[in-house]
């Protein structure tokens, strides 16, 4: 039974494009390309037949990509969903993240890896391309592998927590010195520790860790 998929992306050759690549492969069968978050919300209000997987940009006129998978992931949980944009920075992947996708992509990937990276997310239940894997090399370990007990969470501190927790959001460094009353020397010795208790080399990691281990809810 193929997948059905739905693409979101407000360039419509992108996503006509992308539509005919997937249409091609036996296993996929794209139901829907809309421009925005709008269109899609419309789409799976009034049609009984919903997509398995979401492809979705996050740059987008009316009703962006965070927002649309916030909603997505509020009304309709079980639908998956795969980021393919060109935002590389660590802000856009972890509001991403925690607003329920289950993979993150980057438009200059190939076909093989947009195959790939759809049947990990349906199969596995996520997919990271090789530039946000190189970032956060190491965070996200296999469910089935127990993670070292220095990585656990009840091994940190109450302030470790309350920084990680913060780490979660869309905060800078110096604005979450500002509200743990810290200097910003002491928060970057925070984030060097953890990163060195967590085994985790980025801010990314940081949040996979705090939402695998339900520190935050994703």
């Amino acid at each position: 039974m193929a997948y059905r998929i739905a693409i979101v992306d407000d360039h419509k050759m992108m996503a006509q494009a992308i539509a005919g690549l997937l249409d091609a492969h036996a296993g996929f069968e794209v139901m829907l390309t809309c421009h925005n978050g709008k269109e899609l919300i419309s789409f799976l209000q009034t049609n009984p037949q919903l997509p398995d997987i979401i492809l979705l940009d996050i740059n987008m006129p009316l009703m962006n990509g965070w927002e649309t998978a916030s909603w997505v992931k509020q009304n309709h949980p079980n639908i998956r969903m795969l980021c393919l944009t060109m935002n590389e920075d660590e802000i856009s992947i972890i509001k991403m993240f925690k607003n329920g996708v289950r993979g993150y992509m980057l438009k200059d990937g190939d076909q093989d890896e947009l195959v790939k990276a759809i049947e990990s997310v349906m199969t596995k239940g996520f997919y990271y391309s090789d530039y946000v894997a190189n970032v956060m090399v190491n965070s996200f370990r296999d469910e089935q592998a127990p993670a070292p007990s220095k990585s656990q969470p009840n091994a940190l501190k109450d302030r470790e927590l309350e920084f990680l927790t913060l780490c979660c959001s869309e905060l800078n460094y110096k604005q979450i010195a500002d509200i743990m009353h810290l200097s910003p020397k002491t928060v970057d010795g925070y984030r060097e520790d953890l990163f060195q208790k967590l085994d985790v080399k980025s801010r990314i990691g940081l949040v996979l860790f705090a939402i695998k281990h339900g520190i935050v809810k994703p």
